[in-house]
């Protein structure tokens, strides 16, 4: 069976005129990168904006792009510059659960993990780990979500963040540590990843 193409190979296959790279590249990343963002901007329309600006950015760059880093590092990257684009034009707001609707809960019970007291123990885990994430320095709240969201190394986030790897190091450890706090350790077991 062969390996699934890189995300530099679809990028430079999509430069050369490939669009179904494109749909490759964005059906990967998409929901990372959406969640990036509106844990970023905390609105869900304003996130849909940012969202597609990203896209928009990442279609433009194409005739330019080269392979510098891995595909994610230049992805949020754009995506760092198109959230800080627009805290510049607009306010920052609150940070809200991606799915508000309690309808899951009301469900006939279905397999053990999809019965209704586990679905609200994991809406309730959700709403936690937003109220903590809202409350993290800004710094520390982009180190922990490009490194979740976006699987980023310590070298990435460092080189999407514009600071130095201790710096990011620093920030990515003290979130986890504030969220661990925040949350009684709710499976925030990472420390071997910021070492």
């Amino acid at each position: 069976m062969d390996q699934p193409a890189s995300d530099e190979d679809l990028m430079l296959r999509y430069r050369n005129g490939d669009v179904r790279a494109f749909e490759n590249l964005y059906a990967r990343h998409r929901g990372g990168v959406f969640r990036y963002v509106l844990r970023q901007v905390g609105f869900r329309s304003a996130a849909e904006e940012v969202f597609q600006e990203v896209w928009t950015n990442i279609i433009s760059a194409r005739a330019r792009y080269r392979v510098e880093a891995r595909f994610a590092t230049f992805l949020y990257r754009v995506a760092h510059n198109c959230v800080i684009d627009h805290f510049r034009r607009k306010p920052r707001l609150q940070l809200i659960a991606l799915d508000d609707d309690a309808e899951e809960a009301m469900q006939v019970p279905g397999p053990h993990e999809q019965q209704p007291e586990r679905a609200m123990a994991r809406r309730q885990t959700a709403k936690q780990l937003l109220r903590a994430l809202a409350l993290l320095p800004e710094e520390q709240r982009e180190a922990f979500l490009l490194h979740e969201e976006g699987g980023l190394t310590l070298d990435e986030i460092a080189d999407v963040t514009g600071v130095g790897r201790e710096t990011a190091k620093s920030r990515l450890r003290y979130a986890l540590a504030k969220l661990r706090q925040e949350l009684g350790g709710l499976g925030l077991n990472h420390e071997a990843d910021v070492a």
